[in-house]
């Protein structure tokens, strides 16, 4: 079957058209709304600016496959092979790409808010840009995937794979992604608050500038992690691993870092107003000209740590504090 009488066949009525083969065919602008292509044999097709709403494209072969800026609502794209498919621009709310390949696909400014891909192969792909609000990404690939801008609150993540995934200016507010492997993730600049980092592993990860207020990140691995001029406000890093981690400029207002581990950190310039540092580990790390008020450090382990004395005035500490050899306890205002 060729593309006209496709066509006509759908103009007739018809809509049953499962295995059709059409590898390679011009299909740009067609309008094919509730069309059975289940099975479809489609590589290398151009399918650009087409109204494909609720059409059923189950288990089809859509290898290289152009569909920019097309209308595909709803559609079912199941069980699809969609490899360096183009579907930059479309429309693919509520659709279901449960188990699809989207390896190397370009998805750039896709909106695929409410979309179910539960199993999707997304490694390597392109979604700059992409609306994936509430949408259902359980057990994923999304490696090496680039979310640059993405916007992704309401989300679901549980299981996926996000190994180098970049997402760098992304919109992630209120996402939970706790026990998430994101070793050397880029994260920088991205809008993070209120996301559930609870013993995921963030080491090595790029988070520069991030936004990460009332974020929780409680037993969270930061080893290594880059977190220069990080907003932190009120955030819970109690128990998490900071050990290595440039937290130059970061900001750590409220934040609660209780019994957590921060040895060889860089806090140069950090703001620690009314942060919780009871018990944390401080060996040798780096606090010159931090910014503190009514700090916590009542047992905290500081012993190496550069510490400006007179930049303390204002912490709360006592006899269970452990100062660096060259600052005395009588070198600090006491708080009980």
């Amino acid at each position: 079957m060729d593309v006209d009488e496709l066509v006509k066949k759908y103009a007739s009525g018809e809509r049953n058209f499962p295995g059709i083969n059409l590898a390679g065919a011009d299909l740009r602008g067609v309008n094919l709304s509730g069309a059975n292509l289940a099975g479809a044999f489609l590589p290398y097709a151009v399918l650009n600016r087409s109204v494909l709403t609720g059409v059923c494209l189950r288990g089809a072969f859509l290898y290289g496959t152009k569909i920019k800026y097309a209308k595909l609502g709803g559609v079912a794209l199941n069980q699809c092979d969609l490899t360096k498919t183009n579907l930059m621009g479309s429309y693919l709310v509520r659709a279901d790409l449960t188990d699809s390949k989207f390896s190397g696909a370009i998805l750039r400014g896709v909106n695929l808010r409410q979309a179910n891909l539960r199993g999707a192969n997304l490694c390597g792909a392109n979604l700059a840009g992409v609306n994936l609000h509430l949408a259902n990404l359980e057990s994923a690939d999304l490696s090496w995937a680039n979310l640059t801008e993405a916007k992704l609150s309401g989300a679901h993540f549980t299981g996926a794979c996000l190994l180098h995934v970049k997402l760098c200016h992304a919109f992630v507010n209120g996402v939970d992604l706790s026990g998430a492997d994101l070793d050397g993730v880029d994260l920088c600049r991205a809008k993070l608050n209120g996301v559930n980092f609870n013993q995921a592993n963030l080491a090595a990860a790029n988070l520069t500038h991030a936004q990460l207020k009332m974020a929780s990140l409680i037993q969270t691995n930061l080893r290594a992690a880059n977190l220069t001029g990080a907003s932190f406000v009120k955030a819970d890093l109690s128990e998490a691993h900071l050990s290595r981690s440039e937290l130059v400029h970061a900001d750590l207002t409220g934040a609660n870092l209780a019994g957590a581990n921060l040895n060889g950190a860089n806090l140069t310039a950090a703001n620690l107003s009314h942060a919780n540092l009871r018990n944390a580990y401080l060996w040798m790390a780096r606090m010159d000209d931090v910014i503190v008020d009514r700090t916590n450090l009542k047992g905290a382990q500081m012993q190496g740590a550069s510490l400006d004395s007179s930049s303390l005035p204002k912490t709360l500490h006592d006899h269970t504090t452990r100062l660096p050899l060259e600052v005395t306890h009588s070198s600090f205002q006491m708080h009980g």
